[in-house]
């Protein structure tokens, strides 16, 4: 028997649990949510069916976001076709499609009076057209109900199809988003049903075929990546002309999930932020905190006043 690969099994296992039992580094924590624009919120998700990718994936900046109003909707559902390693959300076999939920979502937006709205979904792999329609019928709801609103959509891959990206492209949101999640090595163990090479071909269509529309993309780090790794993305991303990124710390969900290497600190954030403004990009928001969708509002303004 070859005790070395046993002793090195152990010795990870060991080091996983060591940094599971860790408290959180202070920059980590946050207040638990509970304010009444948070309460407010929650009640008007519950009473429209509507979900949200802040609830699925235990986002850390739920209460924060909650408190003021903003929210990302999470359409066709809160279960998917998909089971990325790093993802909190369900996988199984979806729910068919609620022809409701694009009305329902839009008059959300109308009463909460929302200036920005992001719009997200689960992995739809088994709709013909990958969930592209309801996509751009969201769009146009609330648009219809409300048209001051901007709409991002922080889109799946559609498996690198062109005619579903064209459907949402189509219906005009006022900024792109796919993630590119993580770096080309862990995709395997990662994001199984993804391709590096297919997100940013995504992102590169989007950015040809509609050059006024900002295309976005988002990193987690603390996955077992390496600070090159990451600066590699980087380059890739900027070579597709990839305008607004998002970097912040990979938090395990559970021990079901992928395990977590190690924490980034605060310094090493910000030094990813600056190598990425010198490669071009027109807005970054990277911290341990930063989400995807987080002051999602605020990126966008930011890069419309750098772009101008």
């Amino acid at each position: 028997m070859n005790i070395a690969p046993l002793q090195f099994i152990r010795g990870r296992r060991v080091k996983e649990e060591a940094l599971a039992r860790a408290p959180k580094p202070e920059w980590l924590k946050v207040r638990a949510p509970g304010s009444e624009g948070y309460l407010r919120l929650k009640g008007l998700m519950r009473d429209l069916k509507l979900h949200t990718v802040c609830e699925e994936a235990h986002c850390p900046n739920i209460g924060e976001c909650w408190h003021h109003g903003t929210a990302t909707f999470m359409i066709m559902g809160d279960v998917c076709t998909r089971a990325c390693g790093y993802c909190n959300v369900t996988h199984g076999a979806p729910a068919t499609l609620d022809p409701a939920e694009a009305a329902n979502l839009a008059h959300a937006v109308h009463e909460m009076e929302l200036a920005y709205v992001v719009v997200t979904s689960v992995d739809r792999d088994d709709l013909a057209d990958f969930g592209a329609g309801a996509f751009a019928e969201t769009i146009r709801a609330i648009k219809a109900r409300r048209p001051e609103c901007r709409v991002e959509v922080l889109i799946p891959d559609f498996q690198g199809r062109e005619i579903p990206l064209r459907t949402v492209l189509d219906a005009r949101p006022d900024v792109l988003n796919h993630n590119i999640e993580t770096v080309p090595r862990l995709y395997r163990i990662a994001r199984p049903g993804g391709r590096y090479t297919r997100a940013l071909e995504l992102l590169e269509r989007a950015r040809t075929w509609a050059p006024a529309i900002p295309t976005k993309t988002g990193l987690m780090v603390g996955l077992g990546e390496t600070s090159d790794e990451v600066v590699e993305v980087l380059r890739d991303l900027r070579k597709v002309e990839c305008q607004i990124l998002t970097i912040g710390q990979y938090l395990r969900p559970s021990l079901a999930h992928l395990p977590m290497e190690r924490y980034y600190t605060p310094d090493e954030f910000r030094e990813f932020k600056r190598i990425a403004l010198e490669l071009g990009f027109g807005h970054v928001e990277s911290g341990p905190l930063v989400r995807s969708s987080y002051h999602a509002h605020e990126q966008a303004e930011s890069y419309d006043t750098r772009s101008q």
